[in-house]
């Protein structure tokens, strides 16, 4: 299975090329041969920086023309336009792991859906996603006699925020209950908390890699329900398993909750 890399330079492109090189040399010695051999046939980077692995690297998508099954995106929201317009070109599928994009950027994204398949997902964890979905069925459960709060906690280097997999677990809820909206800051506002609030609060600090905590706060009674990821690894894996598993998919749009059948 030959990928192309966007954003190949980035703290996730660097885990990911180190991830099929392993998933690769494992399968050189025999291990996991049951698993389709992945290969990072091109980088593409708004720094193509050299690396040390044998793979060329481009300055964007259009600069390549090899040989390609699957892109995956872990570059910028800003660069899903070219990205689209280049995939729907080769009718390559698309992995799009990429956070913090506008509405206006997930409206192009639904429209190319209709001609190739692309895997979106806010966060690549299958845990996390597990997460959300618990989240979900305890939101449905409780209804409005418990305050929802999303905590996100990321290291200092991040972009977004609130973080996509905080928005990511907030929408699971928002879908199974109704009239809420969330809230980011209440310092300026001396009120009580309405109990259609969902609050989103995010924390960026050190080399924070990612935690998300929901906390349903009722009566005399506290639910939290987290996920902390140890190391960037997981998310790797994970976007390598939406590759294959989007490969021969037909065009559509697909995320996390497809992968795991839930």
């Amino acid at each position: 299975m030959k990928i192309m890399l966007t954003g190949y330079n980035g703290k996730m492109g660097k885990a990911i090329i180190e991830a099929a090189y392993n998933t690769q040399h494992s399968q050189d010695r025999g291990i996991g041969t049951e698993t389709e051999m992945i290969e990072i046939a091109a980088g593409i980077d708004i720094n193509p920086a050299p690396i040390n692995f044998s793979f060329p690297v481009f300055y964007k998508p259009s600069d390549y023309t090899g040989e390609l099954d699957v892109i995956i995106d872990f570059s910028h929201h800003s660069a899903i336009d070219a990205l689209l317009s280049y995939a729907e070109a080769r009718k390559t599928p698309l992995v799009i792991a990429t956070t913090g994009h506008t509405p206006e950027e997930l409206a192009l994204v639904d429209a190319s859906s209709a001609n190739i398949p692309i895997f979106r997902s806010a966060n690549m964890s299958v845990g996390v996603n597990l997460v959300a979905q618990l989240a979900k069925k305890a939101a449905a459960l409780l209804g409005d006699s418990f305050d929802i709060e999303i905590i996100e906690k990321h290291h200092n280097q991040k972009l977004d925020a609130p973080s996509g997999t905080a928005y990511l677990i907030g929408d699971e809820i928002k879908s199974v209950l109704d009239d809420c909206e969330y809230v980011y800051d209440r310092h300026n506002v001396r009120e009580k908390r309405d109990k259609r609030e969902i609050g989103l609060h995010a924390v960026r600090g050190g080399t924070i890699i990612g935690e998300h905590e929901v906390i349903f706060a009722g009566t005399n009674e506290l639910i939290s329900i987290s996920h902390s990821a140890q190391s960037r690894e997981m998310f790797a894996m994970g976007a390598l398993t939406a590759a294959r598993f989007i490969k021969d998919k037909p065009p559509g749009l697909y995320n996390m909750n497809d992968l795991i059948n839930i």
